[in-house]
């Protein structure tokens, strides 16, 4: 009997071990690849995620700087202004969560002098009334982003938006076009809008946030096209347009020897350089909006 039982304890540590041995060297179950979150990355000396509102919003005030002939710091500064201020968000009046009677990106008071509530919610125009202000700071251009910042919005807070100093400085570089295909985003598969109806409102879109700057025209298939006076021009158009790509069905943008497409979510050689900006916009089967997706 002690032989045996012997026999089936060394027989059952045998089998433990074996199954340890097995756990230990067992191949893992392969994982299903992750599909990328929606959003977008600005990768220009450093690495920025935003999702589609405010990547559209932080386009939107760099343009306006552009169209106000502001230099390149101001756009920083008023990148790291509404960065603080409304995580570049349009914030409405949030009721008894309000700061006083503070509206829109920057989060001006029309109490205060900043225009009414409808008028500084609009992206556009609470921006150029931003730069304005800045521009009557004197030396504002040799101030630190948060003291240039705090003289314009007189916060309670005045070195709060220094954080986001290097943030708006990687936004700015790649949406100002110092950074060839910096900006890359990630749209949804059904975009809202599509057809001629998406290539005219980008048009107007384009024409509202560059004023004079850019000469658009509505191409076909649709879409739009851009003249660029030069590669820095390019690519500001270029990047604002992907920026702005969810919203308004855009599925294809090529500018110099790159494109950035809607299948891809990234920018790629193109088969031909161009001088100019050209985008193309979902198409539409059935009058339902479906993304071409072109290669």
């Amino acid at each position: 009997m002690g032989a045996r039982r012997v026999v089936t304890v060394v027989t059952a540590l045998g089998l433990v071990a074996a199954f340890g041995y097995w756990l230990g060297h067992r191949q893992p179950e392969p994982r299903p690849p992750e599909t990328p979150p929606l959003g977008c990355a600005v990768e220009a000396g450093g690495v920025v995620h935003l999702d589609h509102e405010q990547m559209a919003n932080a386009a939107t005030i760099t343009a306006v700087g552009v169209s106000l002939g502001m230099p390149d710091r101001a756009v920083v500064v008023a990148l790291a202004t509404a960065m603080q201020e409304s995580k570049l968000y349009n914030l409405p009046h949030l009721g008894a969560y309000n700061d006083h009677d503070s509206v829109g990106l920057f989060q001006q008071r029309p109490s205060q002098g900043w225009g009414t509530e409808e008028e500084v919610s609009d992206p556009r125009y609470a921006s150029r009334q931003f730069y304005l202000a800045l521009q009557d700071v004197p030396g504002w251009e040799e101030m630190r982003v948060t003291d240039a910042a705090q003289r314009v919005q007189r916060s309670a807070f005045p070195e709060a938006y220094e954080r986001w100093a290097d943030d708006a400085q990687v936004l700015a570089t790649a949406l100002l076009g110092h950074e060839p295909g910096a900006v890359n985003c990630r749209v949804p598969d059904q975009p809202p809008v599509a057809g001629e109806t998406a290539a005219s409102a980008l048009g107007r879109l384009l024409t509202l946030d560059w004023g004079d700057q850019a000469s658009v025209a509505l191409a076909d298939p649709p879409g739009v096209t851009v003249s660029a006076s030069g590669v820095a021009a390019g690519w500001r158009y270029a990047h604002w347009l992907v920026s702005h790509a969810a919203e308004h069905g855009v599925t294809r943008v090529h500018f110099g020897d790159l494109e950035w497409t809607a299948a891809a979510s990234t920018w790629s050689p193109a088969d031909a350089a161009i001088d100019h900006v050209h985008a193309e916009v979902a198409g539409e089967v059935a009058g339902d909006p479906v993304a071409d997706n072109p290669a």
